[in-house]
């Protein structure tokens, strides 16, 4: 038996090699998109042609606004006077700072509670669930900008303001991996190797950390795939409506498109249409790989793969009576 290769292990390359067919070029085309949105965020300083705040040029003129296309401007530029493909390379950083940020933070908020709500239980998990539940019931757009305007009051800088907008979303997603990883606990600590734990004297900390834990985060690359998109999605809504971050701190999708709305009416298509569509892909290549991890992770799902890769003869064999010869019987 070989040994698996070191690349064989990571865990997006190997659901890779096990998808087939349309399901393949989904995934395919989720790391695509996710994967120009990552370099985009982190190659912005280098690539971006000017600052996200920048409005004048190396001979100090100004860009003007409002500017068709042209080859001192690709994308033309904002109402604002910014040069719009420099604010939506420069907006791909400050979207992945928010994902990074809430993703992380409701992570380890939503498991650490997760699990001491399902092992311990009694009335802490009854506390815990009603809250959850309770926060889960609010409309997640509303609830963002309530605490959004808690936080920051509306706007701020880079930081604050990514800070502001990554806490409103880590709120939203707490209860999210909360039920799960509680779900998982319920389940796992009535397991034998939980008992053998408690039998042989290991402390509550330990079985807690050490063997509920361990077993029951493994859905959760899934939904981290699929919150990073929605993330994303909350934080243009939030520039959209004016609770983003102030342009002269950072580029944010959500602001510019907002800002483009008088323009569409009048026909300056350039200051709407790159902003949106960053959105709109980023959003769309993360939901597709998050797809294609949950239907490669359903057994349901891999059973019926295995039936269709088999040949007709394996189908004619699968369904005759095997014969008693191949029983082992002897007449």
């Amino acid at each position: 038996m070989t040994k698996p290769r070191l690349i064989d292990r990571v865990p997006v390359v190997h659901q890779l090699r096990q998808s087939v067919g349309l399901q393949r070029g989904m995934l395919v085309a989720g790391l695509v998109l996710t994967g120009i949105f990552v370099l985009c965020a982190i190659l912005a300083p280098l690539i971006a042609p000017y600052g996200f705040a920048q409005l004048s040029g190396p001979d100090g003129a100004n860009f003007g606004a409002q500017q068709p296309p042209s080859a001192q401007h690709l994308l033309g530029t904002t109402v604002g006077g910014y040069d719009v493909l420099s604010r939506v390379i420069w907006g791909a950083q400050t979207a992945l700072y928010v994902v990074i940020v809430a993703i992380v933070l409701s992570v380890f908020i939503g498991i650490l509670l997760g699990l001491v709500s399902g092992y311990l239980g009694g009335w802490v998990d009854r506390t815990l669930v009603v809250v959850a539940d309770a926060i889960y019931a609010f409309p997640t757009l509303l609830l963002a900008i309530v605490v959004a305007i808690a936080i920051s009051g509306g706007q701020s800088g880079l930081w604050p303001g990514i800070l502001a907008a990554a806490a409103s979303i880590t709120v939203v997603f707490i209860p999210q991996y909360f039920r799960v990883v509680r779900a998982e606990v319920v389940r796992i600590k009535a397991e034998a190797f939980v008992e053998s734990a408690k039998v042989i004297g290991a402390s509550t900390p330990r079985i807690m950390f050490r063997h509920v834990l361990r077993n029951s985060t493994r859905t959760l690359p899934l939904i981290v795939t699929l919150n990073a998109s929605e993330a994303i999605s909350t934080l243009a809504a939030l520039g959209f409506l004016g609770f983003g971050i102030e342009p002269t701190a950072a580029a944010e999708w959500g602001y510019d498109l907002n800002k483009s709305i008088s323009d569409v009416a009048a026909g300056i298509w350039w200051t709407a249409i790159p902003p949106g569509l960053a959105i709109v892909l980023t959003v769309l290549g993360i939901t597709l790989i998050g797809e294609s991890l949950n239907d490669l992770a359903d057994p349901r799902l891999r059973a019926r793969r295995r039936a269709k890769a088999q040949t007709p003869a394996d189908a004619v064999a699968a369904t005759q009576p095997a014969s008693r010869e191949m029983m082992g019987e002897v007449q």
